[in-house]
């Protein structure tokens, strides 16, 4: 359905928002999709450093316990 559209039909549908919601409303709508995407990327990151630092603390001590307790 949706493969038929092509570029003349994606124009047209964007004049039609355009018509209906006025420059304004787009735009605030864009910036908030924008701030959204980078909330997003930030929480991704995040929580990647996260899950890497938790990572990286198991595997600092690898030394078997009878050998820790000889030092």
């Amino acid at each position: 359905m949706l493969n038929n559209i092509g570029l003349p039909g994606l124009l047209l549908i964007a004049v039609v928002v355009l018509v209906l919601f006025g420059r304004g409303k787009i735009s605030s709508l864009m910036g908030e999709v924008g701030k959204g995407i980078t909330s997003f990327k930030k929480g991704i990151n995040e929580g990647q450093a996260e899950l890497e630092k938790d990572a990286s603390e198991l595997a600092k001590d690898v030394t078997p316990e009878n050998e820790k307790d000889k030092s």
